[in-house]
């Protein structure tokens, strides 16, 4: 029986029982019905594993697997939720001002009629504007004629000095156009020397990648003082990651961002520990007091290693290095107690940074483990939340209207959160929370929908810290773009070779995506450093100007 005939059979035997004046059929054919869900799910679940098993068997016999052939939008499920939690009511704003107004105009050009050709009564009434743009790209090659001077009472010679910016055989407008090109127009190296080669620059492909990856000390710095300044600016961070691949090995490529700066850092691994040293900047400090003991206590430390651990303490704070010839003594065997090393690392760090001046408040981020217990306050993203109702695809009609309308009402309450950030106040932050708990402890029969809705229950007081904090989003969309960014950098070089190569895209990224948050030429802004002009103001200082007051 096809899943279309099922269907139908279904709906006629729902029809026909829903007309039965019975509520104990009517509980049955609940129960029934929710079986069913389960089942088809369940067979669904199996048959892409199957499919999967069946494509690696083929691998390893040395066949090719099932082609993934990308299925079609139409009838497809979406889980996108752009589309309900756009600002409802609201016509886009159009521009105030007509698109040639904001040209900047090199030249004018007076085009003039032939006179001759045109009547006796034809009279001059002035002139009609057309604005042309256009782009004129040409070499720019320059022979600089250093003088030389020799003193034989010192045995020395003195050369004239190049102009700042002017380093080996190629411009500050070349590097910066290569690094631009190469991570804000995502641009192959080959791609970028074949540009170059056709407007007549005799350049090497080893000599572009030299210039996107070494003598990059100041763009290093001005990373550090953009995420020092970032880290400052707001009680609030937001934090995802991505896959990346270093040297042939797997990386993740962390994003650390709030409403004015996104950084990158490629790190082997994304455990609590590298989330501590990426909002710490620096290396891990290890606390061993009665607050770590207690909070190793909490994640489950046997009594017994908590006491032989107290015992061999010395000192309070230690180095990681400290920390891994306790943990030797303490646990001899490399291979054994591998959970309880964890959370001796784990709680001594976190409390540790909790108590340190730059430990951030609030971190926004999905429902990741890494992330949790770090900071003071967790907020959680009603995208990613509202994400896994969107995975929920009931055969049951019933169950699908039953899924639509709870929606419906879910993305309501979310609208009605965004008017709450807009204006603040008591009154409504009360009703909100009063919403929520009937919102989420809706029953509709339809079992799986219901185990999610008290799954959302659950995390109330992460998804409704914007009541007590106005000025946090609602979503973590920006760290998942600063994600996005690093799934294209894949697109043009699967893997960097080295840390010099990795740490130079990390920085690049970090401008480029800043810059543009900040409302700043990405170009323009390499451009002023490679030169070494320093015309422009620094990125982390655009920071400080605009950080939000502590809330």
């Amino acid at each position: 029986m096809t899943r279309t005939k099922l269907k139908k059979n279904i709906a006629d035997l729902s029809a026909e029982i829903e007309s039965v004046d019975d509520d104990k059929v009517r509980s049955i054919q609940k129960t029934l019905l929710n079986l069913l869900e389960y089942v088809i799910s369940e067979n669904d679940r199996l048959k892409d594993e199957n499919q999967k098993l069946r494509d690696e068997i083929n691998r390893l016999k040395g066949e090719q697997g099932k082609p993934s052939i990308r299925k079609q939008t139409k009838g497809t499920p979406k889980h996108s939720s752009e589309s309900e939690r756009k600002p409802r009511g609201k016509n886009k704003k159009k521009s105030s001002k007509k698109k040639k107004d904001k040209i900047n105009i090199e030249r004018i050009e007076v085009r003039e009629v032939d006179v001759s050709s045109l009547p006796t009564d034809a009279k001059f009434k002035g002139y009609q504007s057309v604005v042309v743009q256009d782009l004129v790209i040409k070499t720019n090659n320059i022979e600089f004629k250093k003088q030389v001077y020799y003193s034989p009472s010192l045995n020395k010679t003195f050369i004239a000095p190049l102009p700042a910016g002017y380093r080996g055989e190629f411009g500050p407008n070349i590097k910066a156009l290569i690094i631009d090109l190469h991570h804000n127009g995502k641009m192959t190296e080959s791609s970028i020397h074949a540009i170059l080669t056709n407007q007549s620059i005799k350049i090497s492909q080893a000599t572009i990648s030299r210039i996107l990856t070494e003598n990059l000390e100041q763009f290093h710095k001005e990373k550090k003082d953009i995420v020092n300044a970032g880290l400052s600016s707001s009680i609030y961070q937001q934090m995802d990651d991505t896959g990346a691949r270093v040297n042939g090995k797997n990386h993740y490529t962390h994003i650390l961002c709030n409403h004015l700066y996104t950084a990158f850092f490629t790190r082997p691994r994304k455990d609590r520990l590298t989330i501590i040293e990426l909002l710490n900047q620096d290396k891990i400090k290890h606390h061993f007091n009665e607050a770590s003991y207690d909070f190793m206590a909490q994640m489950n430390l046997p009594e017994k290693r908590l006491f032989d651990l107290k015992s061999l303490v010395k000192r309070e704070v230690m180095t990681r290095s400290e920390v891994d010839r306790l943990l030797q003594n303490l646990f001899p065997n490399p291979k054994k107690h591998e959970t309880n090393r964890r959370i001796i690392l784990e709680a001594s760090a976190i409390v540790s940074y909790q108590q340190s001046d730059r430990a951030v408040k609030i971190l926004l981020t999905d429902d990741a483990p890494q992330f949790k217990q770090i900071t003071e306050l967790l907020a959680l993203c009603w995208i990613h939340d509202g994400r896994h109702y969107k995975k929920l695809n009931p055969f049951i009609n019933e169950h699908r209207t039953k899924l639509d309308d709870f929606l419906s009402q879910y993305w309501d309450y979310y609208h009605k959160l965004l008017e709450f950030k807009l204006n603040p106040d008591e009154k409504l932050r009360q009703s909100l929370e009063d919403i929520f708990d009937v919102l989420f402890s809706t029953i509709t029969g339809y079992e799986q929908l219901d185990e999610r809705i008290k799954k959302t229950q659950l995390k109330k007081a992460s998804l409704l810290l914007v009541l007590k904090h106005p000025a946090l989003p609602l979503h973590n969309n920006a760290s998942e773009l600063g994600a996005r960014t690093q799934a294209r950098y894949r697109d043009i070089s699967f893997h960097t070779i080295n840390e010099k190569g990795t740490t130079a895209k990390d920085t690049f990224m970090t401008i480029v995506s800043t810059a543009k948050k900040l409302l700043v030429n990405p170009y323009q802004y390499i451009l002023d450093r490679v030169s070494q002009k320093f015309e422009m103001t620094s990125l982390a200082k655009l920071i400080e100007n605009n950080s939000l007051s502590p809330a």
